[in-house]
């Protein structure tokens, strides 16, 4: 069939299917099982927190079932268990991040590929397979919108990841090119996710990638079943970009979805975060770390700060001030601008147990935050770079500077990945099984299911 005849989603759906382990480069493979590794480590951190217990306690009223969930006892039915364990990848927003689509890869593909690929006992080459086409689909996808999901009020987590997590879901299910095309088309009426808990600081945001996870598993089964969807999912009048873009649709570059699909992959890419918060703050926290090994600062000795910031980030981390500059939560503290920098201005460093009341309600910090004044950046490099300034000036007279990028391709080595995933376990779960369960993620293609993964995961 001629690519000019074929819709995008026909087109993706084809490559989907077509394609075949030995295709693959080796490094493509270790790359996604090191974005696995670093999903689950997130996730059983975040169990600890007190957001999961309340999830789990709801959607346990709904029912029990066969389906793991990480780092807890209770079992829940399939896709209750993915929307779980989805709230919990994402649920510190320290998981990955695909800068150029601002969007978080893993969050809702892993909860796909644990769930779905549990309960039809699919091998670990299988896995791989459909987790490497699920993230790169969410990339693509979120890459083509050009920043235009979040300039229209859209998390694009939860816009482009039910895309992704229908080709995994798919994938794990055999289907042909057809039904690949079919579950995308039912995966355009599922899709959903606004930015609006950010405004507010609650906690709505994590659940929408496992919600896209378990809309990307139903839209596959129905079309498994036949089910009738669109084959225009994307470039449709009334598809996927020009629905959800608003103003910003023109802006769209529809080719990011098909250019050099299979060949080069947009995934590995993926960011993975070392600072638990949004990561328009990293530049800034490695901009305050910098200058906190330099000199002491504190409520005390500083007249004012000031924080260079591209006008796209604003909403995110800086407004409405007056909550920025006092979080009431671990999530408000996570996407507060004031407070990161005071806090690496003062603590040198930024890490989970600086997200917890303790930490975010100090008021030492909290004095400091509160001479932290943002501008714009005249000379932002959003979305090519993540950029962060700080300018400190001194009751005594002296002014300190720093400026930092963070570049677009910033995935993490291997071993950081490792040692992050270490210390968000160990703790939890003990050195042994900590170490277990990094060996059999970065041995999965030899596993014959993932049985023995998911004992190793639940409580």
């Amino acid at each position: 069939m001629n690519n000019a005849q074929t819709t995008i989603t026909e087109q993706v759906s084809q490559a989907v299917a077509a394609s075949d382990w030995d295709q693959i480069e080796a490094s493509v493979k270790e790359r996604l099982k090191l974005i696995f590794l670093d999903a689950v480590g997130t996730a059983l951190a975040a169990s600890r927190y007190p957001f999961a217990p309340v999830a789990l306690e709801a959607l346990s009223s709904l029912g029990a079932g066969e389906s793991c969930v990480i780092g807890m006892p209770q079992k829940l039915a399939l896709r209750d268990a993915v929307v779980m364990n989805g709230i919990l990848v994402h649920g510190l927003d320290y998981d990955d991040t695909y800068l150029p689509g601002s969007v978080h890869l893993s969050a809702s593909c892993v909860p796909t590929l644990l769930g779905l690929g549990t309960q039809l006992k699919v091998s670990g080459k299988e896995i791989i397979m459909a987790g490497l086409w699920g993230l790169e689909i969410s990339a693509r996808v979120a890459q083509a919108a050009k920043g235009g999901f979040v300039n229209a009020g859209f998390h694009a987590t939860g816009i482009a990841g039910i895309f992704g997590s229908t080709v995994a879901a798919s994938r794990l299910m055999g289907l042909s090119a057809e039904a690949h095309t079919l579950a995308l088309g039912v995966a355009l009426s599922l899709t959903s996710g606004t930015l609006q808990p950010l405004q507010e600081g609650s906690w709505t945001k994590r659940l929408h990638p496992g919600w896209a996870a378990s809309s990307g598993i139903t839209a596959a089964a129905f079309a498994r079943s036949g089910y009738l969807g669109p084959k225009q999912a994307f470039e449709g009048t009334f598809g996927l970009f020009n629905c959800f873009l608003g103003a910003n649709r023109s802006t769209a570059d529809l080719t990011c979805v098909m250019e050099g699909l299979g060949e080069r992959w947009e995934f590995m890419r993926t960011s993975i975060k070392l600072f638990p918060a949004c990561h328009q703050l990293h530049a800034f926290m490695n901009a305050g770390i910098a200058l906190a090994q330099q000199a002491s600062f504190t409520a005390d000795n500083v007249e004012s700060v000031r924080a260079l910031i591209s006008e796209a980030a604003i909403d995110l981390v800086c407004e409405p001030l007056q909550s920025k500059l006092r979080p009431q939560t671990s999530y408000s503290a996570q996407f507060s601008l004031p407070y990161a920098i005071a806090c690496v201005l003062s603590r040198g460093a930024f890490g989970l147990k600086d997200i917890e009341a303790t930490a975010y309600t100090d008021e030492a910090v909290l004095a400091l935050a509160q001479k932290v004044h943002y501008e714009i950046d005249p000379h932002a490099g959003f979305p090519k770079t993540r950029s962060g300034e700080i300018i400190v000036k001194m009751k005594d007279g002296r002014q300190w500077r720093q400026r930092e990028d963070i570049f677009p391709d910033e995935p993490a080595s291997a071993e950081a990945i490792m040692t992050k995933f270490k210390q968000n376990t160990q703790a939890l779960v003990g050195e042994s099984r900590s170490l277990q369960i990094m060996e059999l993620i970065l041995q999965m293609e030899k596993a014959q299911s993932l049985t023995a993964l998911v004992e190793c995961l639940g409580a």
